[in-house]
């Protein structure tokens, strides 16, 4: 009779976990909804800055489309391997997953290394944010990309440390499907900076 409480007990604890788990990947696609608008709204901006160049450069004078393509790559492969991390989690291989975050965090921190790198170049040479509402612009809709990409890593290395140190727990692993759906979801808003803003700009 104990046995049968106490399994009846765990499973009302799992089924309240996933209830609880599923209520808060709905709460986060919200939250990634309202994400939408506010990068909806820099892309509207830049849209109608970028050809106010003022005494400035264009788009086509300081873009390299060859650096700019190898920030794209670690972006991509760092979703790819953060796809691997979630397939190890639901079979339960913790090292994996560790191994996994381990190596979408390096290729997250090359992109952000690269940005800011490209960031100074720019500033260095005189293109900085305050010499025309094109490069203001510019500087907002990627600075604000990279923001949320840094952001992210923050939140990866929370997550490592958590896994670590409690293993893959029911809501280690609905923050890890979350995380999941932030990480993917910046890799789709830079697939669009990519297209709209340095391919359309090196033209």
């Amino acid at each position: 009779m104990s046995t049968y409480v106490e399994h009846a007990h765990d499973a009302h604890d799992d089924h309240e976990h996933h209830d609880s788990g599923s209520q808060t990947v709905l709460g986060f696609w919200f939250y990634l909804m309202t994400d939408c608008i506010l990068f909806a709204t820099a892309f509207a901006a830049y849209a109608v800055l970028y050809r106010n160049v003022a005494t400035g450069v264009s788009g086509k004078e300081i873009f390299e489309l060859p650096y700019v393509m190898g920030e794209t790559a670690a972006l991509l492969l760092s979703s790819i391997t953060y796809g691997f991390a979630m397939i190890a989690g639901y079979k339960g291989n913790k090292s994996a997953v560790l191994g996994w975050l381990a190596v979408t965090f390096a290729c997250g921190a090359v992109f952000i290394g690269m940005e800011v790198n490209e960031f100074h170049h720019l500033i260095a040479e005189g293109h900085g944010p305050n010499v025309s509402a094109f490069l203001s612009s510019f500087f907002g809709l990627v600075g604000l990309h990279g923001l949320h990409v840094t952001a992210g890593l923050i939140w990866m290395t929370v997550m490592m440390i958590e896994v670590a140190k409690t293993g893959l727990t029911g809501r280690a692993m609905t923050r890890l499907n979350c995380l999941s759906l932030f990480w993917h979801f910046l890799d789709i808003v830079w697939i669009c900076v990519f297209t709209v803003v340095y391919l359309k700009g090196a033209m």
